[in-house]
């Protein structure tokens, strides 16, 4: 199964549309925008819809799209219009395709504060594990905004400095997701390998807001959780 995975785009994902190859499945763990207003949103929507290359495109929220927030029904009433397109927001979607295995997919968009932007809660309070707690077992991969403690969250030069939730580590230790997509931290850009998960931070940008980093491609055999690089 051919897999794209990016993050953190901030209204520049027209950048990137020549690293996109096309596959079986496009994620985007959140930070299309830079502040979530309706425009970014819909601007968004269908440069996604367009990518016709791929047979599935989901999507979640990050901390600066606060349309999704502030009003998450309405602003899934403006993708209705964008039919190749899903956004999960707590919530599970499942694809097969053929003969296939099928594979579920679980995301998330909270974090622990950070600058009182959106999807904010605090860290390691009831509030964030509960959101937490709702991803269910049996989940093959894993997408929040926001990285687990200790694991692609460092800060830019400062390797002691982690950034990402605790409790989520807890959990994806739990669960043990085979792949678990996120970004948010754009200098903690990479992948880890842990022996059960796959573990990618996939920030497209840098600090300064420049393409920096392009999307994984991967070739990803669910059943065995074999990953190539592509």
């Amino acid at each position: 199964m051919k897999l794209t995975i990016l993050s953190d785009t901030h209204g520049k994902h027209k950048h990137i549309t020549g690293d996109l190859p096309g596959g079986d499945l496009l994620l985007h763990a959140g930070d299309i925008s830079s502040m979530g207003y309706e425009h970014e949103i819909t601007e968004f929507a269908k440069w996604y819809n367009g990518l016709d290359n791929y047979d599935h495109k989901t999507f979640i929220a990050g901390n600066h799209d606060w349309g999704f927030q502030n009003n998450v029904e309405k602003v899934k009433g403006l993708l209705t219009g964008y039919k190749t397109i899903e956004y999960i927001q707590d919530e599970l979607m499942t694809i097969q395709d053929g003969d296939g295995p099928e594979i579920k997919i679980w995301g998330s968009p909270w974090q622990p504060e950070f600058y009182d932007w959106a999807f904010n809660l605090p860290r390691n309070g009831e509030e964030l594990k509960v959101k937490w707690d709702m991803i269910p077992e049996g989940i093959d991969i894993l997408i929040t905004h926001g990285p687990a403690w200790g694991i692609l969250d460092n800060v830019e030069g400062n390797r002691n400095v982690h950034l990402g939730c605790e409790l989520l580590a807890e959990r994806i230790k739990q669960i043990k997701p085979k792949i678990h997509i996120c970004g948010h931290i754009h200098t903690g850009h990479g992948h880890y390998y842990d022996g059960h998960t796959h573990y990618f931070n996939a920030s497209v940008l840098n600090e300064q807001y420049f393409y920096s980093n392009p999307p994984w491609n991967i070739d990803w055999d669910p059943i065995t959780n074999e990953v190539k690089f592509l």
